[in-house]
């Protein structure tokens, strides 16, 4: 790395800039190789432009005359005598057309002329037959429509095959086509490609009958060839086949249309420059196919039933100096080319459209400098975005992101619109894409780096909760702290010290880890987070540093689930040491003050205040109770719905003049299998602080007698006798003193 450059910038810039520099240089690989996926990601940007600014039928000139379904039901199924199709065209040319253009290719001769029917009975049933009354050049309806040709300006369809596919797959009575070719004057600088080289080339073409293709005035092909992804977008205007250069249908009729003989095809190094018709100057790509300018979907053009040309429907002149184009759009004929505005276009409505973009000169085009401007867009979005992400911050980012985006956008839009040129700017908006989100989610990465390393400096030191605070908010670190409401939990392992007496100091250990490990995770788990160890017990609260909803919640399924993981423990640690354990958990809710405590060298996050000793005291409680846990008021009025809450007592604990009423939770399921005798508690404490002393008492015998709580109702019971003996004064406020902690 040069040394100015480590100088001007910081190692993560640095990273940045190669990164960006990278993406950059892998979009120019991808921009030059045209990979498919991106082709046709191309290919929905030009039809996204082509359905928002398409513009409406600039030119009265193509009319459709449609083999339509009411054509078929009134005339008869096709394929049609020869006759009749002579009859449409000769209709056509009465009414007024300048150039009169089929879609289809009459391949075969007409099964159903008188001539060819004698033959087929002749060889089939060898019997001659003969037909009455008809004139005598309707004995052969392929040489009546061919004296009809002669005779006005028909254009017949040819189809070309690629790959050396032979005609008699279509045709089995194939005979040499008898189409002639375009006349072209070729302008060809010196350097220049051959015109056999650049054009669509084919091997061999599909052709009318001989008797048809030498009597039509032109003929042209009806031969496109779809995109990638099956859609139609643009279309030959002329095929090399055996060194001959052929006109399409569209620019056929167009030539016989306005009178023109021959065209001019300009070339150059790279191929087909442009075709140009007596001043219209038509745009091509270099391989002479022009972009198709859509104008809509199907019918965008008019239509007129064939049916209605055969039976003189149209008024006189209806047709006068315009192209009629002879298709269809019945079903089971209906030749379909999906296009960027319709999905089940005929084909024929192609063929309109291009001779409507010729005449109004509206064409699409792509100049030879357009892919030089997408490039150069290209690397100024890569270079921009790159440097915005190296050297500005996140806020100050988005506003020239848009404004770029917008501007490759809206430039683009305004080319096409007002010039007609199609300039993608898909690749300027995928690098623009790509280099932000890669060198946003690198940023990421090194922060995260960073803070992780930090994170882990300090982790043997500070809670993980505590530093992910003190990273987000480095202002935090004061010993000023905040006062909230928050929900605190104290858990005590019963009798700990007797129990480790019968291990090791490494059993000791590994007992303190097998038990605190998945406990410390239950509260994690749960949005806790753990204040300290002490010694077995453990110290957890809810609602710092962060703020959590339905803390007390939080806290209480933490604790119910902290109790049925110690269940299934203590089944190892019978195996393991011999004995099981016993917890004794304490949680109460209200405001502490929580923050940095400690001298101003040394601090510790934890929380102070009167109810985090309360907490601790209620944890004590679990042990005179004979309860697992016990909780206070505060906490029962916060929690949820869900639970079996079970009054313990009220009580004034060591160090506090206010009483508190303390209960113990159970789950539901273990609420309705004991149901019988919760409700014979309710009842008996009911008597209890009604001071029915004696009723209370014998409720509180027969409790026992379930051997279910029997400290808890012993205590009860020895309350009783004492208050039976010495009854209290009427003031009595049910509030029993603990001395001890």
């Amino acid at each position: 790395m040069p040394s100015f450059l480590k100088n001007a910038f910081k190692k993560d810039q640095l990273i940045l800039l190669g990164a960006g520099m990278s993406i950059t240089v892998v979009m120019v690989f991808l921009f030059l190789s045209q990979p498919q996926f991106l082709y046709l990601l191309e290919l929905k940007v030009y039809d996204h432009y082509i359905k928002e600014y398409h513009g409406p039928v600039s030119t009265n000139i193509p009319v459709i005359i449609d083999l339509d379904e009411k054509s078929l039901a009134e005339k008869g199924q096709w394929p049609w005598p020869r006759y009749r199709v002579a009859m449409l065209m000769k209709y056509l040319q009465a009414y007024g057309a300048v150039a009169i253009a089929s879609d289809i290719i009459f391949v075969e001769p007409d099964r159903t002329s008188p001539i060819n029917i004698r033959k087929d009975v002749k060889r089939d049933l060898d019997l001659n037959i003969g037909f009455k009354g008809l004139p005598a050049d309707f004995d052969d309806y392929d040489a009546l429509l061919a004296a009809n040709l002669k005779t006005g300006p028909f254009i017949l369809g040819i189809d070309f095959i690629a790959g050396g596919k032979k005609q008699t797959e279509r045709s089995p009575e194939r005979q040499e086509c008898s189409v002639k070719p375009a006349k072209v004057a070729i302008l060809a600088p010196p350097g220049s490609m051959s015109p056999l080289d650049a054009l669509p080339k084919a091997k061999d073409m599909i052709c009318p009958i001989p008797i048809l293709a030498k009597a039509a005035a032109r003929c042209g092909f009806i031969t496109i060839s779809p995109d990638a992804d099956s859609v139609y977008r643009r279309v030959p205007l002329l095929f090399s086949c055996k060194g001959k250069l052929y006109p399409s249908l569209a620019l056929a009729s167009l030539m016989q249309a306005t009178g023109i003989d021959s065209m001019i095809l300009k070339m150059s190094s790279l191929g087909v420059e442009s075709i140009k018709l007596k001043g219209m100057v038509i745009p091509t790509d270099y391989h002479g196919r022009m972009l198709i300018n859509y104008r809509g979907t199907m019918k965008t053009f008019e239509y007129i039933s064939a049916a209605d040309v055969l039976d003189r429907k149209l008024p006189n002149g209806a047709l006068q100096g315009r192209i009629a184009l002879i298709g269809t759009s019945a079903s089971g004929l209906k030749d379909l080319r999906p296009t960027p505005l319709d999905p089940g276009a005929p084909g024929v409505e192609t063929h309109a459209t291009i001779i409507d973009n010729i005449l109004s000169k509206q064409f699409i085009s792509i100049p030879d400098w357009t892919k030089g401007v997408e490039f150069s867009g290209m690397i100024l979005a890569g270079l921009v975005t790159t440097f915005l992400l190296m050297w500005a911050r996140a806020s100050w980012i988005v506003l020239p992101l848009i404004g770029l985006s917008y501007a490759m956008w809206y430039g683009s839009i305004i080319l096409y619109k007002e010039q007609s040129y199609f300039i993608s700017p898909m690749y300027s908006y995928l690098t623009l894409a790509v280099t932000f989100a890669s060198l946003t989610i690198l940023k990421f990465w090194r922060e995260e780096h960073a803070k992780k390393f930090i994170h882990g400096a300090f982790a043997h030191y500070l809670a993980p909760s505590v530093i992910s605070q003190i990273m987000d908010d480095p202002d935090a670190l004061s010993l000023e702290g905040q006062e909230k409401d928050m929900t605190i939990q104290f858990s005590d392992v019963r009798n700990f010290t007797s129990l480790s007496e019968k291990l090791s100091p490494t059993q000791v250990t590994d007992l303190l880890h097998d038990y605190l490990t998945p406990m410390t995770r239950i509260i994690t788990e749960n949005e806790g987070t753990l204040d300290k160890f002490i010694g077995d017990a453990v110290m957890a609260f809810w609602n710092a540093p962060l703020d959590v909803k339905n803390h007390q919640d939080k806290a209480l399924i933490a604790a119910l689930n902290q109790l049925d993981r110690l269940d299934k423990l203590n089944e190892e640690f019978i195996e393991k040491y011999g004995f099981t354990i016993a917890v004794g958990i304490g949680i109460h809710s209200g405001p502490v003050r929580v923050g940095n405590m400690g001298s101003a060298d040394l601090f510790d996050y934890t929380l102070i205040g009167d109810n985090v000793n309360l907490a601790s005291r209620l944890e004590g409680l679990t042990k005179y109770y004979g309860q697992k846990l016990v909780v206070s008021q505060t906490v029962i009025n916060a929690c949820r719905e869900g639970y079996y809450c079970r009054i313990l007592d009220k009580v004034r604990v060591k160090g506090k003049k206010e009483p508190v009423t303390i209960y113990t939770i159970y789950r539901q399921k273990e609420a309705q299998e004991r149901k019988e005798e919760l409700a014979l508690y309710e009842k008996a404490h009911e008597a209890y602080t009604d001071m029915d002393f004696e009723k209370a008492k014998d409720m509180f015998l027969k409790l026992k007698e379930t051997d279910k709580e029997p400290l808890l109702y012993d205590l009860y019971i020895n309350r009783c006798n004492h208050l039976i003996e010495t009854p209290p004064d009427s003031n009595w406020d049910v509030v029993f003193n603990h001395k001890t902690k």
